[in-house]
């Protein structure tokens, strides 16, 4: 790769055409809303979890055992993942991004709308929690696919020193998924009977991903292939094993990204899946308050993003991300006296600040992990960075949260979340910048 020299730019308007003559609107609505849709397939995976999957296919356990069980099951999707780099990635940086992207909402999609057809333990026993397992599994695949696809079409199609701006978009993602699931949740939560809630209402989150897989789809399958890897194509030099060659050409840059990314996922998922089953179950919080409050800290998470991906064009993926990783330090040690509090003003600004930190780090990412792999092995490279990160900062954050809550108290959950910040800190530090790299190359 080579360094190429920064000036200053126009802001790009909304219609401006980037190399592949994609217009920005184009490019965003296409990397956006896929995201969007398959972070609110998950999303409503770990809302589920925290409020009902415990009771609906675990009812034999204890109550902590029971929400051990639930989140566990959570976590296999993160393990699946790596395994949905590998194999989407192969063919994303063989075939083309765009038709990868295609298979990766189709298996998330229908994984996820399944879960809403499969029968309790009730009806069918020890099968239903086995099955949910399985389509979780293939859920993790699914979406395994879907980050790194998502953010090669926007920075793959963006101009020169605009590739922190185009980025932004699927970055955002996460924060829409994340308030169309609670949205959901809390609306069904408010106008029906908590026994219907948790008889069949939990069930219609995941139904509706039927609807939302084909308007994906519908968008998805409008955008062209990205211009820099069409140039790979026409000059035969695709990758014969992209994860291979991602593990023997860029060792350092892939387990340090996945170091960088540990803090995102852990404060995530600590702030929204945890703390919404801490408060509901120990602290008794009401259902609908904590979703309510939920949607506002999602606004946090949003503003962050949007903020730290549009600036880093400017100011640097790097510097940003060291920033959000520092105040995520700091913020780690607040989040549960504010919690404890049972204020929910505090409570929200608890879960929004942590969020918010989260953001800052999340949202350069997008532009900051492919720019650190070739072209031939980008896919690849940047997806598995991101989904090994998942796993040690997103799989096992609810579960050591939850061991850690009933053995020491909940201050002992903030210093977990300190030590993730501290771990993503000195894995950034040890990686370079990046914005003015080539792509191709």
């Amino acid at each position: 790769m080579h360094s190429d020299a920064t000036s200053a730019k126009p802001a790009a308007s909304p219609d401006a055409a980037p190399a592949g003559g994609e217009s920005l609107r184009r490019v965003a609505v296409a990397s956006f809303i896929g995201t969007a849709i398959e972070f609110y397939d998950f999303y409503i995976y770990g809302t589920a979890a925290a409020l009902v999957l415990n009771q609906a296919f675990f009812p034999t356990l204890d109550p902590v055992n029971a929400t051990l069980a639930s989140f566990s099951t959570y976590a296999v999707a993160f393990a699946a993942r790596p395994l949905g780099s590998v194999v989407f990635g192969h063919f994303g940086d063989r075939v083309g991004r765009k038709s990868v992207l295609v298979a990766s909402l189709l298996l998330m999609g229908l994984s996820t709308a399944l879960v809403g057809l499969l029968p309790g333990y009730g009806t069918w026993g020890i099968w239903a929690p086995l099955l949910l397992i399985l389509l979780r599994f293939l859920q993790g695949i699914g979406l395994g696919g879907e980050w790194g696809g998502a953010a090669l079409l926007a920075v793959e199609h963006a101009p020169r020193g605009r590739r922190g701006l185009y980025a932004a978009f699927p970055q955002l993602g996460p924060s829409v998924g994340f308030f169309a699931a609670t949205g959901v949740f809390w609306l069904l939560s408010e106008t029906m009977s908590d026994a219907a809630f948790r008889s069949w209402g939990w069930r219609v989150p995941f139904l509706l991903s039927f609807l939302l897989v084909g308007v994906g789809l519908f968008v998805r399958l409008k955008i062209s292939e990205t211009p820099v890897f069409a140039k790979v194509l026409d000059a035969q030099e695709a990758s014969r094993v992209p994860a291979v060659d991602a593990f023997r050409r860029h060792p350092r840059e892939l387990l340090l990204g996945a170091g960088g990314m540990v803090i995102a996922y852990g404060l995530f998922y600590t702030a929204t899946t945890y703390c919404l089953a801490y408060a509901t179950g120990t602290l008794g919080i009401p259902r609908t308050t904590m979703l309510g409050l939920s949607l506002v800290a999602c606004l946090f998470l949003a503003a962050g993003t949007w903020l730290a991906a549009t600036r880093s064009d400017g100011s640097g993926r790097r510097t940003l991300i060291l920033g959000g990783s520092g105040l995520a330090l700091v913020w780690g040690l607040a989040l549960f006296p504010l919690l404890d509090t049972r204020q929910p003003v505090l409570i929200a600004l608890g879960i929004g600040g942590a969020l918010f930190c989260m953001g800052v780090v999340y949202g350069p990412m997008g532009a900051y992990l492919p720019e650190l792999f070739g072209t031939t092995v980008r896919y690849s490279g940047a997806s598995l960075a991101y989904n090994l990160g998942g796993v040690l900062g997103g799989a096992v954050a609810p579960l050591v949260a939850t061991r850690l809550q009933a053995a020491f108290g909940s201050a002992s959950v903030g210093w977990y979340v300190s030590a993730m910040a501290l771990v993503s800190l000195g894995c950034v530090l040890a990686l370079p910048e990046t914005r003015e790299r080539e792509l191709l190359g």
